[in-house]
């Protein structure tokens, strides 16, 4: 897969995996309306009356926000902690935590799914007029997948043509919930940096979106495009290792590196010591356990995936409630007016209204093509499951997560604070 380096670089200037090349323009950015939310009749077993999901209007407290956002109400209930069986744990590491109310109310109408769901048309993977680089890197195959060489195995899921268009979805999905690139308010950051950056399309669409910001993404993947906007660039890094960058950011980014990460708030004290005052950092994460409006997700293929999950990321060394903690955490190496929002991503098109259902038909094929990424790592080499009962695993959860009668949803975490002047 093209040329490859023998050694691996160690400086910011030798990291480039791509040259700014200003000849070819990149893609525009798709614009996203914000997520209307709507009301929920239902409430999950074991939770509060308000429990999981988009937050309420409120001010932000980082300064220069012309932008009116979703936020946090300190009058809703809290949403405890569960061990990997579900249950409740009283105990919370994550300090104070904020709280959101799950908007989502179940579309009871007798319309066949099929008919529903192709009546939205198609939302394949977003078009782009770049191309896909040829790696540097020998890749690692495994499981008929290819994976990163640099730091192998560090992050279980693949880098492959499937997982590369699976994150383009992904981050559409994202930019759709969010209603923008950032929740948090910027005001022209001069410097960014894009942590776990996948295949670029965060960084690019940011760089178009301002031209006057220096962009970098930074992977353990070379996988980003050749051309990119001039104002961007590419290095291979670990952002867990000593950051050696030449000049301060304004703008720290990182999105669903719950997988990648074991030591986050090394992360946060790194992206501290690298950041102008003033400097805003803000990490969107997934809670990589599962909720529901009801007690449909109970005794599912789809509950046991999840608990599995957190198992089996647990016993590699990370967390997959991580982002519970991220408001503390950043609150601990220094970082002021610290605000945690929540959002709810329907698993496929149970939800009523077009907005939900859209964003959980897009959930529904993320999920299709990209379980099997997520999970074979992890249950064959963590939890010993065989190759073969991890697939025949997969094809209930598979079934389970299509059945519009299942209530459940994704929480997604945004934590977002800055560096005092």
């Amino acid at each position: 897969m093209g040329d490859h380096h023998s050694t691996l670089p160690q400086q910011e200037e030798q990291l480039a995996t791509t040259e700014p090349k200003p000849e070819l323009p990149s893609p525009a950015t798709e614009q996203h309306e914000q997520h209307a939310p709507t009301t929920t009749d239902a409430t999950p077993e074991g939770e509060t009356e308000e429990s999981d999901l988009i937050p309420n209007n409120d001010t932000d407290p980082i300064p220069g926000d012309s932008t009116a956002r979703p936020q946090e109400d300190d009058n809703r209930d809290e949403v405890g902690d569960h061990d990997i069986d579900g249950h409740r744990d009283s105990s919370s590491s994550a300090g104070a935590r904020s709280h959101f109310s799950v908007d989502l109310s179940i579309d009871t109408s007798d319309a066949d799914t099929s008919d529903a769901d192709s009546a939205l048309g198609d939302i394949g993977h977003p078009s782009s007029s770049v191309s896909v680089t040829s790696s540097i890197y020998k890749f690692v195959e495994e499981y008929g997948r290819t994976y990163h060489a640099y730091k192998e195995g560090k992050y279980p899921l693949p880098n492959d043509i499937p997982e590369q268009e699976r994150l383009d979805l992904q981050h559409s999905i994202a930019v759709r919930l969010f209603g923008g690139l950032a929740v948090a308010p910027l005001k022209n950051p001069k410097r960014v940096l894009d942590i776990g950056t996948g295949t670029g399309i965060w960084a690019i669409e940011f760089a178009t979106e301002h031209p006057e910001s220096e962009v970098i993404g930074t992977d353990l993947s070379p996988i980003q495009p050749d051309y990119v906007p001039p104002n961007c660039q590419f290095l291979i890094d670990d952002a867990e290792d000593e950051w050696l960058f030449s000049s301060p950011f304004d703008y720290v980014h990182s999105r669903f590196m719950v997988s990648a990460f074991s030591n986050f708030p090394r992360v946060f004290q790194s992206a501290y010591d690298n950041m102008a005052p003033g400097g805003v950092i803000e990490f969107q994460e997934y809670s990589a356990r599962l909720q529901a409006v009801d007690d449909t997700l109970k005794g599912t293929a789809i509950e046991l995936w999840s608990n599995r999950v957190l198992e089996a990321v647990s016993r590699a060394g990370k967390d997959g409630l991580c982002c519970h903690k991220f408001k503390q955490q950043m609150l601990d190496v220094g970082f002021v007016d610290v605000v945690e929002k929540r959002f709810a991503l329907p698993g496929n098109a149970w939800a009523r209204g077009a907005e939900e259902k859209m964003l959980g038909t897009m959930q529904l094929e993320n999920m299709m093509e990209g379980i099997q990424g997520m999970s074979m790592n992890l249950f064959n080499k963590v939890l010993g499951m065989s190759r073969e009962e991890v697939e025949l695993f997969l094809m209930d959860v598979r079934k389970d997560m299509r059945n519009r009668h299942i209530h459940f949803y994704y929480v997604l975490y945004s934590v977002y604070g800055r560096k005092p002047l």
